[in-house]
């Protein structure tokens, strides 16, 4: 599907998708925490409008002008109401930019909680904290139960440095479709995350082929 915003509210059906951006001079203050298994993402501004002010220094919106929940309400009640016990929680799909027009997958997430805070410009901005999914995980990827699958997340300046490195393209076959970052050693055998050496782009086809074998 074609996002053209980065909050998308139950957009595949049975789950939210969300870009996001570490990057500098990014225009939201996106973090990550624990090692990848924790995403802060902060809500995002009115539209820009003409006949409004400025949307950095005013406070960002709960409800759209005709009184209906915006991405962010529609975020923020869902979140609460999994931590006040009165629904499930939300699955939340990632995505994060790491280059112009490169997105990269970072996972499921559980969407568990949030809030609304006090900016450095002195207005309110929503925070949404999201916790690696690692039963989803499993299930989708199909591993053994005593596999932390949350530690498998790539860092982002990895994930730069080895696209940078690979050319944007497969290291067997130079194909440039349905690309994945790869352990060389696989993570269940000891292989590093956060070392470029140890992560390589592979097309959807090496990468099938490939699995847990050490090359």
């Amino acid at each position: 599907m074609s996002l053209q915003r980065g909050m998308n509210y139950r957009t595949g059906g049975n789950y939210s998708i969300i870009l996001m951006s570490l990057r500098p001079n990014a225009p939201y203050a996106d973090r990550v925490e624990e090692s990848g298994r924790v995403l802060i993402y902060e809500g995002h501004d009115a539209p820009k409008n003409q006949d409004a002010p400025n949307p950095k220094v005013i406070d960002q919106p709960m409800f759209n002008p005709g009184g209906s929940l915006t991405q962010n309400g529609q975020f923020y009640k869902a979140a609460l109401n999994y931590k006040n016990d009165k629904g499930r929680v939300e699955l939340v799909k990632v995505y994060e930019k790491i280059r112009n027009g490169i997105w990269v997958y970072n996972g499921i997430f559980n969407l568990v909680d949030a809030w609304q805070e006090e900016s450095s410009i002195s207005r309110k901005v929503f925070k949404f904290k999201l916790a690696f999914a690692v039963e989803i995980q499993k299930i989708i990827a199909d591993k053994s139960a005593d596999e932390p699958e949350q530690d498998r997340l790539i860092p982002s300046w990895v994930k730069l440095e080895v696209w940078k490195r690979d050319k944007g393209q497969c290291s067997k076959c130079g194909s440039k479709q349905n690309l994945h970052f790869d352990h060389i050693i696989p993570y269940s055998r000891g292989g590093s995350s956060s070392d470029p050496q140890n992560i390589q782009i592979l097309c959807a086809k090496h990468n099938l082929e490939k699995r847990d074998k050490i090359e």
